[in-house]
């Protein structure tokens, strides 16, 4: 059944009907045919068409030529990323942040993602813990860290190809990590598999890091929260990500999801 939205629509109807050609793709569990989003949306296949063709141009849409079907793009990820930096993820996840390090005893921090890379936006630091590169503003390759793993393994895998299509997509920080679309799709099916992620040494050599993710109120990752402490300190993965698993779901609970 057609989506009628608003009962009065805006007086620009190709901005309402781009605006909700997104809204509905951001809502869906992968991409989308353009025939469905015209059914759904009650807007005549050839203006979802044009509409996606400048989606597409500007980057916030990518077309999969072999399923026939549209989902996402980085533009909308930077979209969620500019969300982020205005503060609300930060001054309702801080709080929380804070209390998971008190629980755990080691440095607690909240990340976004934004194209390829994940961008932090709070970190607590444990006592008596070294300082960590994960210091708020930083921005790190996705694919070596806990968060971004834990955010990745929630895409789509279209998409997750789309964003890391061969090798020159991969950043290299200690020589760990994977390094092509194949190990990183190992790496991903290993997270859907336990959970949640985990990252020893790939961002710095000595340390250990647990991530999990935290969903949006469309099931999508609104951001991951991760705990790092060193090698030599012997800690249970299993049992911190435990902990990320409560803090995740009282910080899904505060930006809307039920």
């Amino acid at each position: 059944m057609p989506d009628k939205g608003p009962s009065s629509r805006p007086q620009v109807p190709a901005a309402d009907q781009t605006l909700r050609i997104l809204s509905f793709l951001a809502r869906q569990r992968g991409p989308a045919a353009a025939s469905t989003i015209s059914s759904t949306l009650g807007i005549p296949r050839s203006s979802v068409y044009h509409l996606l063709d400048a989606l597409a141009a500007h980057g916030f849409v990518i077309h999969f030529p072999s399923d026939r079907r549209w989902g996402l793009g980085t533009a909308a990820f930077e979209l969620a990323g500019g969300y982020s930096r205005q503060q609300p993820l930060a001054r309702l996840g801080r709080p929380l942040v804070a209390a998971l390090a008190d629980r755990a005893g080691e440095s607690a921090h909240l990340a976004v993602m934004t194209g390829r890379d994940v961008l932090y936006i709070v970190e607590e630091r444990a006592p008596r813990r070294p300082a960590l590169v994960t210091d708020v503003g930083v921005r790190l390759p996705g694919h070596l860290t806990a968060t971004g793993r834990a955010m990745l393994a929630t895409l789509p895998r279209e998409q997750v190809r789309a964003l890391y299509p061969d090798a020159s997509s991969f950043a290299d920080r200690t020589g760990r990590g994977p390094s092509r679309p194949g190990e990183l799709r190992d790496v991903l099916r290993e997270v859907r598999a336990r959970g949640y992620a985990v990252e020893d040494g790939e961002v710095t050599l000595g340390l250990r890091s647990v991530g999990v993710v935290v969903r949006d109120h469309a099931g999508w990752p609104a951001a991951a929260l991760a705990l790092t402490w060193p090698v030599d300190a012997e800690r249970d993965a299993a049992a911190l990500a435990a902990l990320l698993g409560d803090t995740a779901r009282e910080l899904e609970r505060r930006i809307g999801r039920h």
